[in-house]
């Protein structure tokens, strides 16, 4: 049995050898009301209502973001998903990276997964990303008050492994290596993310399915080495862990009251294409962002990229690429988008009022020059 899957691998190997990197956009699933959110936030919340309320900060601020063709979705429409993946197969897009919420067994937003699961025809290839932190009211500035807590133990460990077979053993699961990939937002917040590691691996052993391909992402404040934490690889999460260039003296009109902050998303593009010339201690998945500004979650305690462009997105996504095909292994080719529909943070790839689809068109640009 195990000779006829090696042999069955090296076949898919030697098909892919000349593969180019996979594009995996980020997927966030709050735009369809859940009576969590009901609860905390007011009847009928949804993304949407973070991104109606923003307002121009400064001369040329575009805010509030006007979404494009798709209008104010609601992920409880099953056309919404359909719409979505043919957008980003029409764009080189490989698959999503499904926003994974998961407190102890209580598990938010997973409608938009749960469609997927139960209807093949959704056919693009996807992962998930345990957004394994505490749910907290930042968004209004009391990061103090936790709604919905983690509460790490062994027990939940396996548990939450359990939860995602469905999903891994799904034939549109992303693998590398023929393991599912798994993302873990912030792993230094697990009490013991090794022991963690183990007990994941342990289970797929004793079901003989494979062990998870473990991926942490470089978020904030502290990014960790995968190699400390018995995980295979890291992914870039921009912003997190770019150098900020301070931007707020290069706009007009700026509000008087404004308490955020203004960086450059030019000097930010200049960073990745050197960064990502450089060589790498271990496996270290590049990460691109659209832009970022988070308004409409932070109002005037926003961050803000400014002069964020498509063509300097399609740059940065040349240079990921470029990368990203540097690794020996073509299962190892992935650069990861952030995001696909981040709509209150003000990065997100869907056509929108103001640039229609040119970020999508940017994605499709910016891989066809890194292969050419």
């Amino acid at each position: 049995m195990m000779e006829g899957l090696r042999k069955v691998w090296e076949r898919y190997r030697t098909r892919r050898r000349g593969a180019p990197p996979r594009l995996i956009a980020f997927y966030l699933p709050q735009f369809h009301p859940i009576p969590e959110n009901d609860a905390w936030w007011g009847e009928g919340f949804t993304e949407w209502t973070n991104v109606d309320r923003a307002r121009p900060l400064f001369r040329d601020h575009q805010q509030p973001r006007i979404p494009g063709p798709m209008g104010r979705y609601d992920l409880n429409e099953p056309e919404v998903q359909r719409e979505q993946i043919r957008l980003a197969r029409l764009h080189g897009i490989h698959g999503f990276c499904y926003h994974y919420y998961w407190f102890n067994g209580h598990r938010l937003l997973e409608r938009p997964l749960e469609r997927v699961l139960a209807d093949p025809s959704l056919d693009l290839p996807f992962c998930v990303c345990w957004a394994n932190e505490n749910w907290t009211r930042r968004w209004d500035g009391r990061e103090d008050q936790v709604l919905i807590a983690q509460e790490y133990t062994p027990e939940d460990d396996l548990a939450f492994i359990a939860a995602l077979q469905p999903l891994l053993r799904d034939p549109r699961y992303i693998t590398v290596g023929g393991r599912p990939l798994v993302v873990v937002y912030r792993p230094q917040l697990l009490p013991d993310a090794r022991a963690t590691a183990d007990r994941w691996r342990a289970f797929a052993r004793e079901r003989g399915t494979p062990e998870p391909y473990l991926v942490n992402a470089h978020s904030f404040p502290d990014p960790v080495d995968p190699r400390t934490i018995g995980f295979d690889a890291s992914v870039e999460f921009p912003p997190h862990q770019y150098p900020l260039n301070d931007a707020a003296g290069d706009v007009e009109g700026l509000d008087p009251d404004f308490a955020g902050r203004i960086y450059d998303y030019r000097a930010c593009v200049r960073e990745a294409e050197a960064r990502l010339a450089r060589s790498w201690p271990y496996p270290l998945f590049p990460g691109v962002m659209p832009g970022w500004d988070n308004t409409p979650r932070r109002l005037g305690n926003a961050t803000v990229f400014a002069h964020a462009t498509p063509e300097a997105y399609r740059r940065w996504v040349t240079a990921a690429c470029r990368r990203a095909a540097r690794n020996a292994d073509p299962d190892e080719r992935l650069v990861f988008i952030n995001a696909w529909n981040e709509w209150g943070e003000g990065a997100y790839l869907e056509p929108d009022a103001h640039r229609g689809d040119a970020l999508l068109r940017a994605t499709a640009q910016g891989a066809a020059k890194a292969r050419g």
